[in-house]
């Protein structure tokens, strides 16, 4: 390497060095994250007048929305159970706002409340110092200290791709619905849809209405209600027990959706709710699958056994051959990959180990959560009111005593 070389690298070097050891005084909680969990959070905060930093590894507000979900996605749930606090969906929207309307509120959202998140700001650790009660966090330029660090990256933040004998061998193209946009570069094909959750549903009607031949597999069973009726049942849940609900949902769906036992699409033993609850698994809501499944036009197989280079063979001994493949096995968290210092208040899956109403507080001094209900918007929502009111009542003293110990930018010569 010549000496012009050597300096450059020598200056790099020295400019790295000098944002470890810089720490960015953060005068209010700490968010990771700036999806919805992460400006509900926010813009609960603010309604206290507490100030609060966002940092987010993309470049834009709900980058899962904007760039991991499919073209034809809408809000499975009718609009008045997906608004987050305080600012309710523009009435002009229709009852199943669809992904764009939906971004489009969360900006409006953010612009409302005045909400500017540090965008690019990748998290590589966030780590507890219980000498000095605070949390540092690292990010691509700083480490940026608080009383308060807010977990908002939430439950579905990075695609989950299950472990599938012989996938590696296929010749043809495998897709995670996360970069699936639409099914026009299927046409004429034979796909293998693996999941058989909302997102296989609507990938699969997708795949058929434009001229291919969805196989979608079936890995457990899932309770499919059409979108009404789901609607009903999360109003009901305001004044009757989930249990309740369970029951009037599986009597009306059997009514409205007859028997799907025969189409291979068995129902649990778990109401939808209590499975909803205990395993985060929605309920799948049919939104025009279920009719081309009956006339055969959507294919539904058994597990699969193991991918070959030209298909699959499945459960049942059958084996078929396909052009692509599509995974919608959805999502999981990536809590573990960063938080180090969470291990009393996370699973190894990175999930709250105390559940819902209570997840929301971890068990490390000034850790919070939200976003990781497993009951949707209206979780999410939950949780930021009750944090926001928790740190509003820490806040004001520590505002006094963090004007008077330290400078807006301090310096941590020596310290990692």
């Amino acid at each position: 390497m010549d000496s012009s070389r050597k300096e450059q690298q020598q200056d790099q070097n020295q400019k790295e060095s000098k944002k470890k050891r810089t720490g960015v005084w953060v005068n209010g909680p700490i968010i990771v994250g700036a999806g919805p969990s992460g400006l509900a959070a926010a813009a609960c905060l603010s309604q206290h007048g507490v100030p609060s930093l966002i940092l987010e590894k993309s470049d834009c507000i709900a980058s899962l929305w904007q760039y991991k979900t499919y073209d034809r996605l809408k809000l499975h749930l009718p609009k008045q159970f997906c608004q987050l606090p305080f600012l309710g969906f523009p009435e002009n929207f229709p009852k199943y706002p669809t992904k764009h309307q939906f971004v489009s509120y969360l900006e409006s959202y953010a612009a409302h409340f005045n909400i500017r998140p540090n965008f690019n700001q990748s998290v590589s650790s966030a780590e507890f110092d219980p000498a000095k009660s605070l949390w540092r966090v690292h990010a691509d330029e700083f480490v940026y200290i608080s009383r308060w660090l807010i977990v908002a990256t939430g439950e579905n933040a990075e695609p989950f791709v299950p472990e599938i004998r012989g996938l590696g061998k296929f010749k043809g193209k495998v897709v995670h619905t996360s970069d699936y946009k639409s099914a026009k570069e299927f046409g004429g094909q034979k796909v293998l849809v693996v999941g058989c959750g909302n997102s296989g549903m609507e990938v699969s009607l997708d795949l058929c209405r434009n001229n291919a031949v969805p196989y979608m597999v079936v890995r457990n069973t899932r309770e499919m209600f059409g979108m009404s009726t789901f609607g009903v049942a999360m109003a009901l849940l305001k004044w009757l027990p989930l249990k309740m609900v369970d029951r009037l949902l599986l009597l009306t769906a059997t009514f409205i959706l007859g028997s799907t036992d025969e189409l291979g699409l068995r129902r649990p033993k778990t109401g939808p709710l209590e499975l909803k609850n205990v395993t985060g698994k929605t309920p799948v809501l049919d939104v025009g699958a279920l009719s081309q499944i009956r006339s055969g036009k959507i294919k539904v197989m058994e597990g699969v056994k193991e991918i070959t280079k030209c298909g699959a063979k499945f459960n049942n001994g059958q084996e078929k051959e396909f052009d692509s493949i599509i995974l919608a096995t959805g999502y999981k968290s990536n809590v573990p990959s960063w938080l180090k210092q969470g291990s009393n208040s996370f699973t190894e899956d990175g999930m709250p180990k105390t559940e819902f109403p209570n997840g929301w507080k971890g068990h490390e001094k000034g850790l919070y959560t939200v976003g990781f209900t497993r009951r949707g918007l209206q979780g999410t929502s939950s949780d930021a009111v009750k944090i926001a009111a928790d740190v509003a009542s820490q806040w004001r003293s520590a505002e006094d005593c963090s004007n008077s110990c330290h400078s807006h930018i301090i310096l941590l010569i020596g310290e990692n």
